[in-house]
């Protein structure tokens, strides 16, 4: 197989863009990714394309790819549209490694775009909830927040974690958000700001749900031994698996094995384990989702990321940094969005391009994103390991 190199991203501040269609910060994501890359829009050779909610909160509906490449004169190539819950733009991209690997296209454009603020806030729940089964279990209430409070309670149960365990996480992302200029909200809280907000669904505050937003992220990617033409600092992607969830009645709630199937893969195509991994961007929709995600992807062991927090080892200056981007908490979470933008930040990461948020070891990263919920299971798992290139 060959490997495969992103040369060029390109991402819109995630925020509130009420004035902004699809096609329009979708065009600024991919524009920038081919400035960035050096490429011009005539050698991309395929598109891939992940929207979720699209169809249920705007007229855009079934050939996104099309309407946005089409902006930044990409036409006349294969384009495929792909929705796959919060995991719509990682599986864009895990499909668009697979074909380059696979030898069909050397070259190829992926892109997420999303957005979710409508003029009726209850649209956009109701949208969201698709990611589960919406006949047996959104219909009576079961939505992603009380999903997310049930597993934070067992965990408090079984390990001992405290409502102040979860606001660190909270803390540290919006720490984080603070140095990133893409971010959605770029402001520190403390501990009694996490504790005293409104409560969600009890143990969770809203300041440890993540936010809606609108926003869009492109990567450019190439056959690694045709980098060379536009790039002296590739990033390849070693690794990437792709999972979904086994909906077993008896599954422990606190334990994600759809992440670890899916890291399993990406670890097994990269060639590497979970301890060679430097620093990660993981899909915490929920302060809780971080930790569970971190066990979940072998970064530690089950029950153990409340100590890596107490210890300050995933903060940005740590052993293992987790979200220095600020996460979904701070950056915002455009879900199909969301997993082309953490590619944008290992890419800045590994490059040395991050600023003020640059962490110290960049040799491997990893990138996991999530999305939707069954049974108490997820839908779907995609998981991408990058390594420098050359």
């Amino acid at each position: 197989m060959r490997e495969v190199a992103v040369i060029g991203v390109g991402m819109t501040r995630f925020g509130k863009y009420l004035d902004k269609s699809l096609k329009d910060l979708g065009r600024v994501a991919c524009w920038d990714a081919m400035k960035n890359a050096g490429m011009n829009p005539l050698e991309i050779q395929a598109g891939y394309m992940g929207n979720a909610a699209g169809g249920a909160l705007t007229s855009q509906t079934m050939v996104l790819a099309q309407v946005v490449f089409r902006e930044v004169g990409v036409v006349g190539v294969p384009m495929m549209n792909i929705e796959n819950a919060c995991a719509s733009g990682s599986t864009a991209l895990f499909q668009a490694w697979r074909d380059i690997q696979a030898g069909f296209y050397d070259t190829a454009i992926v892109a997420g775009v999303e957005k979710l603020y409508a003029s009726d806030t209850q649209k956009t729940m109701a949208a969201l909830a698709g990611g589960g089964d919406a006949e047996l279990e959104m219909s009576v209430g079961v939505n992603f927040p009380a999903h997310w409070a049930l597993r934070a309670t067992k965990r408090m149960e079984l390990f001992g974690t405290t409502r102040e365990h979860f606001a660190k996480v909270t803390i540290k992302n919006h720490k984080n958000g603070c140095y990133n200029p893409r971010s959605q909200y770029q402001k520190e809280f403390t501990m009694e700001d996490v504790l005293g907000s409104r409560m969600i669904a009890t143990p969770m505050s809203q300041l440890e749900c993540s936010p809606i937003g609108d926003g869009a992220a492109a990567l450019i990617l190439c056959e690694a031994s045709k980098a060379r033409k536009y790039t002296d600092k590739p990033i390849i992607i070693a690794g990437c698996g792709l999972s979904t969830g086994s909906y077993q009645e008896t599954r422990d709630i606190t334990f994600n094995d759809i992440e670890q199937r899916a890291a399993v893969k990406a670890y097994e195509a990269a060639g590497i384990g979970p301890g060679e991994v430097s620093f990660a961007e993981v899909h915490d929709c929920f302060t809780v989702a971080e930790m569970m995600r971190v066990e979940g992807i072998g970064l530690c062991q089950h029950g153990e990321y409340d100590f890596l927090l107490d210890k300050g080892e995933v903060e940005i200056d740590g052993r293992l940094p987790i979200n220095p981007s600020g996460g979904l908490l701070a950056k915002g979470h455009p879900v199909a969005a969301t997993g082309v933008a953490q590619i944008c930040e290992l890419f800045w990461q590994m490059r040395g391009e991050a600023g003020k948020r640059q962490i110290a070891n960049t040799k491997i990263g990893l990138a996991h994103c999530s999305g939707g919920g069954i049974a108490g299971d997820g839908a779907v798992s995609v998981v991408s390991i990058a390594k420098k290139g050359f």
